[in-house]
């Protein structure tokens, strides 16, 4: 999922440490220690992530970075245009990857080689093999490897979950996860090359919508897909995959406006669904309560050190299968 810089909300887009210097904040006693960030990458979704860290008491912003330096301004704490720079200059006890792409498994293993925690926006990798290789190098050094899958946490679809608690067995899962993407990429026009992007909205929307259909299905294996390019880029898509029930799942790039919803029909002829995007009249507005309730999770993902375990690589493995049968 993109985000856009147009605001309107009155959110904080940057925060300070509130204990004052990176690396000299403390905690209340018998409170958890705050953990102390840095966010690499200051494109259209990091004003979600910089909104909840200002608005967190687990999470200090200690420090920024981008290789844009006009994006570096306004953030009163250090700031970089080298990750590496940064994660040798240390005070930081986390990092957050919101940068393309392409860059995020070297940027997250060139963190994990650090010893230090990572929460990094889908996809994981480009590739499964470097994600595979990230997911090992965590392993290795006994720190959480995070995947921001943002959606799952949207109020909406967490009452529906609560729906189907109680209720008959789900026959038929449906996801629908379509937009124009020029009109969620703002300066970020990385997403429309494939060799940066990883594709299109299947290597960049398709991990978020899977990770919604195996929120309500566990583990899928993919069965069918169908891909539609223009220039190169991946604009539309139709996945079918399975896990306790069968799911389809459609994306798009091409859309007219924003249609993000999970429907469910159920073995007694019950239709529920919920619309990803209802009561949130701002553009993106849901994000904000999404972002804040990722940062709640990766805390617990920090403390849960290497046993954490989330969905990234397997929303990889579907996305890398969805190319691999395509080209054969």
């Amino acid at each position: 999922m993109t985000g856009s810089e147009a605001g309107g909300s009155g959110r904080p887009r940057t925060s300070g440490p509130r204990g004052g210097e990176a690396g000299s904040s403390g905690s209340r006693a018998g409170a958890p220690p705050v953990i102390r960030l840095g966010v690499v990458g200051l494109g259209v979704i990091s004003r979600f992530y910089l909104a909840a860290i200002a608005s967190s008491p687990r999470f200090e912003l200690a420090a920024v970075c981008d290789v844009d330096e006009r994006a570096l301004a306004g953030h009163h704490v250090p700031a970089y245009r080298s990750h590496r720079e940064m994660l040798d200059a240390g005070g930081l006890d986390a990092v957050v990857v919101t940068a393309p792409h392409d860059v995020h498994a070297a940027v997250t293993a060139d963190a994990i080689g650090c010893g230090l925690p990572v929460c990094v926006e889908k996809p994981l990798a480009t590739t499964l093999r470097d994600g595979l290789a990230v997911a090992e190098a965590a392993r290795a050094r006994d720190v959480a490897l995070f995947t921001a899958f943002h959606r799952r946490y949207n109020a909406n679809v967490l009452a529906l979950r609560d729906k189907l608690a109680g209720a008959a067995p789900i026959e038929q899962l449906t996801v629908r996860y379509l937009e124009r993407i020029e009109e969620h990429v703002a300066d970020d026009r990385w997403y429309l090359d494939p060799a940066r992007s990883g594709g299109g909205c299947v290597a960049d929307n398709g991990p978020n919508a899977l990770d919604l259909a195996r929120l309500f299905l566990d583990e899928l294996t993919l069965e069918s897909a169908l891909v539609t390019r223009v220039a190169g880029v991946d604009r539309q898509a139709v996945l079918h995959v399975r896990g306790s029930a069968p799911a389809v799942v459609e994306l798009g790039w091409s859309h007219a406006g924003e249609t993000k919803d999970v429907t469910a029909r159920l073995a007694d002829g019950t239709v529920l669904r919920a619309d990803v995007l209802e009561g949130y009249d701002e553009f993106e507005g849901s994000l904000w309560h999404e972002y804040e309730a990722v940062l709640r999770d990766f805390a617990s993902a920090v403390a849960a050190r290497s046993a954490w375990r989330d969905g990234g690589l397997a929303a990889l493995d579907l996305v890398d299968e969805v190319y691999r049968r395509e080209g054969a």
